[in-house]
């Protein structure tokens, strides 16, 4: 059953197509959810929200690596999708492997768009895609004192 909201781009697409004929809205989201944590469920659940369906993209290993480091990610993308399509405010996850999900976000073009509180509206990534298609873009602030990079810390100094 998990492994059956992990899509393709195109299976999401015709997800999307499907949805929108019903008048669904659809939200977005994007990241790397490399040790998933309560600020990340928090932050999912405030997503799901705003709309109908939630899809989610995941940045793949390798765009990780690029983004964080050669010790990121400490779960590998495989096991981070399971994780979040276990997760009932998630209903698609896919995997993408660009520097920015901005070719998903014009593929999709999803009603809602959202990013977490570190990212000022105009400089989130397809935020023009989705507002010329008459969609709505948001920061949704995080939960303080949660983040993955913290907890790695956390988790080193407790060695």
């Amino acid at each position: 059953m998990l492994a059956s909201k992990i899509k393709t781009l195109a299976q999401l697409r015709a997800i999307r197509a499907r949805l929108q004929r019903q008048g669904k809205r659809v939200v977005f989201t994007n990241g790397c959810f490399d040790l998933l944590h309560y600020g990340h469920v928090q932050y999912l659940e405030k997503a799901r929200a705003r709309g109908d369906a939630l899809i989610v993209a995941i940045n793949s290993d390798a765009s990780v690596r690029r983004l964080k480091g050669p010790a990121r990610p400490v779960v590998t993308q495989r096991f981070r999708a399971r994780v979040l399509a276990a997760l009932e405010a998630v209903d698609f996850v896919v995997i993408f492997s660009e520097a920015t999900p901005f070719k998903v976000i014009q593929a999709l073009t999803p009603d809602v768009l959202v990013k977490g509180g570190d990212w000022k509206k105009k400089d989130i990534v397809g935020s023009d895609v989705v507002e010329a298609a008459g969609g709505k873009v948001f920061s949704i602030p995080f939960a303080a004192g949660f983040s993955t990079s913290g907890l790695i810390k956390k988790i080193a100094h407790a060695r």
